[in-house]
């Protein structure tokens, strides 16, 4: 195969946090090399370094023989490089051919768009890669499905060389999922490089050519798809020393019982069901779009749902609303805290009392008990801050989640569900929040923990929940290893 990509020892810092370390690999012409690693391993850093997103601190990337320092956004692009990222990037209120050519708009006169020349040659890139869908349909009207192969059809209109594609069927169905598989086997055929990002491990060993494994930011290692097996991958993906655990406390569980009763919405999550104890932590385990979140929103009214019944102790405690979730005791640390718990440009004093404010519904403010609240939660949660009048957004990224989940302490609520607590957060800080969610369990609260951090899963859960394409499929009630907890995530245990 000819090489039409190298880089060469990539490296991305944030702060003392390395989250790529010397990484290098070859892609070649008309490859399908697929990129694997569990979340936080630097697959997302890299591909962000190769569209220009963000630049990295050393290394360097070899495209043509021509050896680039960092790429813009707009370099990336001319040198025929195209990302699909996981989050369709299309805009709704325009129709599909508006979307392939945006940017590139066929012009006639003086300066007027041909919407003729533009539609014609839309209709005749979705035959071509056999899309199925109009031309001249809203992309709002668009599945899911029909959105990922459009944001491909543009990229073919933008002549990519080289395609990015990150965790393309995460949220696609069997068909969908051969559809677009097809698709990329046609690419290949005319040349096109590619770089697949997925958690499905047999997908990557249906359409992969080669494999580069990244563990901790760190390079494993490359593999012929033809000369390795999934188990070999899997081990070589969570291979870690013990050091990487949290030892945790042993909590004595309590009498009382929350159960969660027949959650579904649509696809996304099907007859959930499953109990946690007082003073438990029940992990929530899975690969991206198994429905973890989703079942999260669920129970906290986020999301609409079909059917689900929330029981707490013999009493109704199913939720209409984020509102009555708060008033009912539950307490929701989000996965993305900059979009769904932080007002970044407030100060920590104010996003401590959000919640505890609208429990209390006073019409005056107690603001001589909430300086002394702040002192003691503070001091409580280790918050490292300036002052109470400094920014929530000024924060480093743990004392923002130490906040959020400050927060919530502060509502004096009972279920916490946490949706990755420690993403984005450094190591230190990782620790604190793993005593802080203990002691929560020590007090006699009920827990639900969904992360993606195995090692974190492993060592905090009392028991953790599997789930896979929206079902829970089993509760492991003994202790696992990584290697078996994957083969639970994926279905081939």
């Amino acid at each position: 195969m000819e090489a039409l990509l190298k880089i060469e020892g990539l490296t991305k810092r944030y702060g003392k946090n390395t989250v790529l370390d010397k990484v290098s690999f070859t892609l070649n012409k008309g490859e399908v090399h697929c990129l694997l690693g569990e979340n936080g391993a630097g697959k997302s850093t890299l591909i962000k370094i190769l569209s220009g997103a963000i630049a990295p601190a050393e290394g360097k990337i070899v495209l043509d023989g021509k050896e680039y320092s960092f790429l813009t956004p707009l370099e990336s692009i001319n040198l025929g490089i195209s990302t699909i990222y996981q989050d369709v990037e299309l805009i709704d209120s325009l129709s599909v051919t508006d979307n392939i050519f945006l940017g590139t708009e066929k012009t006639v006169g003086l300066g007027h768009v041909n919407h003729k020349a533009q539609s014609a040659a839309a209709r005749g890139l979705i035959e071509k890669l056999h899309i199925g869908i109009d031309e001249n349909a809203m992309v709002q009207n668009l599945s899911l499905a029909q959105k990922q192969m459009l944001q491909i059809a543009k990229a073919v209109h933008l002549n990519a060389r080289i395609l990015i594609m990150d965790e393309p069927t995460s949220s696609l169905g069997l068909e969908e999922t051969k559809a677009l598989m097809d698709m990329v086997r046609e690419l290949k055929a005319e040349g096109v490089a590619i770089i697949y990002i997925s958690h499905y491990i047999e997908e990557v060993f249906e359409i992969g050519d080669n494999i580069t494994i990244l563990k901790d930011g760190q390079y494993v290692g490359t593999y012929k798809v033809s000369e390795t097996d999934i188990q070999s991958v899997i081990q070589k993906m969570v291979g870690r020393d013990a050091s990487s655990y949290y030892h945790r406390d042993e909590v004595k569980l309590g009498e009382g019982v929350l159960e969660i009763k027949g959650y579904s919405s649509g696809d996304a999550v099907k007859d959930a069901s499953f109990t946690i104890r007082e003073g438990e932590i029940l992990g929530m385990g899975g690969i991206v779009g198994a429905g973890r979140s989703e079942l999260a929103e669920l129970i906290f009214g986020i999301r609409k749902k079909d059917s689900g019944q929330a029981i707490l102790n013999g009493q109704d405690i199913t939720v209409s609303s984020p509102r009555d979730a708060i008033e009912k005791g539950f307490c929701m640390i989000g996965e993305d805290r900059k979009a769904m718990a932080m007002f970044p440009d407030c100060s920590v004093f104010e996003n401590l009392f959000t919640v505890s404010r609208e429990k209390e519904k006073g019409f005056l403010l107690d603001t001589k008990t909430e300086e002394s609240q702040t002192s003691d939660i503070v001091s409580k949660v280790r918050i490292v801050m300036a002052g109470k009048e400094q920014t929530a957004g000024s924060l480093s990224g743990g004392n923002q989640q130490k906040t959020v989940i400050a927060r919530w302490l502060l509502s004096k609520g009972k279920i916490f569900i946490f949706d990755e607590p420690t993403k984005g957060v450094d190591v230190g800080a990782r620790e604190e929040i793993y005593k802080i969610i203990v002691e929560l369990a020590r007090n006699g609260n009920y827990i639900m923990l969904i992360s993606s951090d195995m090692p974190e899963l492993i060592s905090l859960s009392d028991r953790i929940a599997v789930m896979r394409e929206g079902c829970i499929t089993q509760i492991l009630e003994e202790s696992v290893t990584e290697e078996q907890l994957l083969n639970y995530f994926i279905g081939t245990e």
